[in-house]
Order: structure tokens, then sequence, then C-alpha cells
């Protein structure tokens, strides 16, 4: 028999290619297929919501694997986390449907942003936070942010390598707030393109930075053209950091989906 299993992540991307499958192996999906498989007997394939890039962490990741040989919920969890590196950690683990699928029902996914906002660089938190060391107006990047809510072909925010068959995503929040020398970038849609977050990132701060009025974002928005738009800002401090399904699948609620400074 069977049975399809549902495991929540979480992990520090700093040390990894991405999530997606490499040659060389070194991704957050060759990690965890590599320590599924120990506990599983044999080889298995994940599937997940959210393909997440080089350098680019998950409080909240889901995957999904097909396991054909029954053990208890735990040994998907401790089991498998003994042989994963410190940075990668399953946070639990459920049996769902067939019909469940990590990546196709997702009702919502949630990414963050977060960003240090001082003189220095970071130390303690290189590599986890992005950095910029100007003045910022976070009032101006919210007015910005109001004009990319709904549903739009977010082709200028869209990275030349992205597969997706279409560029049209629905974005039900974009929001910044600060909390001392950190702000908070917060997106919420149904689903993103490849490098969307970090493209909308950098062209808020190109606002934030008084380099280009509210406005501006609207017009690039418009024009569908990438090389319009700002340069893609980095990866340390973008976070997948929630992915809501249906409750009939039973899973661990999300953090809440509002906005927030904590990282986790």
């Amino acid at each position: 028999m069977v049975e399809r299993i549902a495991l929540g992540l979480e992990y520090d991307g700093r040390a990894f290619h991405g999530w997606q499958t490499q040659p060389d192996g070194n991704t957050v999906q060759d990690h965890l297929e590599r320590a599924l498989a120990v506990i599983h007997g044999a080889p298995v394939r994940t599937v997940t919501a959210g393909r997440t890039d080089a350098g680019v962490h998950a409080s909240a990741q889901v995957a999904h694997f097909d396991a054909h040989h029954s053990r208890p919920l735990q040994a998907w969890v401790r089991g498998v986390n003994a042989h994963l590196p410190d940075s990668i950690s399953v946070l639990w683990a459920r049996v769902v449907t067939e019909d469940f699928s990590a990546r196709f029902s997702a009702q919502e996914r949630l990414y963050r942003y977060f960003l240090l906002n001082r003189p220095v660089r970071p130390a303690l938190l290189a590599g986890r936070v992005g950095w910029m060391h100007g003045p910022i107006d976070e009032a101006a990047m919210n007015a910005a942010a109001a004009y990319l809510l709904g549903s739009h072909d977010f082709s200028a925010f869209r990275a030349a390598e992205c597969q997706a068959n279409s560029p049209i995503r629905e974005l039900r929040e974009a929001s910044v707030t600060r909390d001392g020398e950190m702000l908070v970038f917060q997106f919420r849609g149904n689903a993103f393109l490849h490098h969307q977050v970090r493209n909308m990132v950098g062209g808020l701060l190109r606002v934030g930075l008084g380099r280009r009025p509210p406005e501006w974002l609207a017009e690039v928005l418009a024009g569908r053209d990438r090389t319009r738009a700002a340069a893609t800002f980095a990866p340390d401090g973008l976070y997948l950091a929630g992915v809501r399904y249906d409750p009939c699948y039973g899973l661990p609620t999300p953090p809440p989906m509002k906005s927030t400074s904590r990282m986790w």
C-alpha cells in the first residue's frame, strides 16, 4: 500500500544551490531525498510548494512524496533529521490523500523579505537578512506596493529563465513594515514567478531610496518589460514563510498570514 506523506520543512538556504535537484547534488531537495531514502529503504521523489532559489530560506516549506514502505510518522521527522545537514529540518509529517499535491493544492503562499537598514553591514545576521545603509522611506514603498495588488501580468518582475506557462499572478498582499532597524516586506499571493519577490523588493527599494516616485512602479508593471525594472535584489533576506491548503487535508495550521517582523 502506498501512502502519500506531506512534510513541513525549514532550512537555511545559504549552503545550498536552491531547492530543485542539480547534478552536483547540493540542493535542499537532493539532501532531503537522500535522507528519506535511508528511512524508506528505497529512493523517493519529492514535490514542493515553492522551488526556492540559491541562498533563499524557508521557515514553512511543504513537500510531499509517496512511501511504498510504511513507517511511523516520527520516523519521517526524527529519523530523517538524523540524516540531514543541520541547516535543514523536517518539522512535521502527515499522511494525506492521494489527490494532495504540495504544489498544485496550495491555495496561497507567503514570502517575507527581511532587510537590515543601518549604516553598518550585519555580522550575526550575515546571509540571513538583506542590507541597505541609506535612509529608506517605508511610507513611499507602501504607496508603490499598492499598485502591485490584484491579478496582473508580472512579466516586468519575471526572471528570463522562468518556466511558468503564464506570467499572470494574483498578489493579495504587498506591504512594508519597520521594527527599529529591520524592514519587513511581506508578499502573499496564489503563486509567484521565478525571482518575482526579489525583483519586487528591488523596485520598492528604488522608490524607498527616493530614486523613483511610487507611480513609477505602476508604470513598470504596466510596461511588462523586465529591462525597465530594478535589478534582482540579493536572496539573503528572503523566506518562504507560509503555504495555505484546504483544511480537509488536515495539515498543521501555518503561521498567521499577516504582517509581522518575526523571521519565523
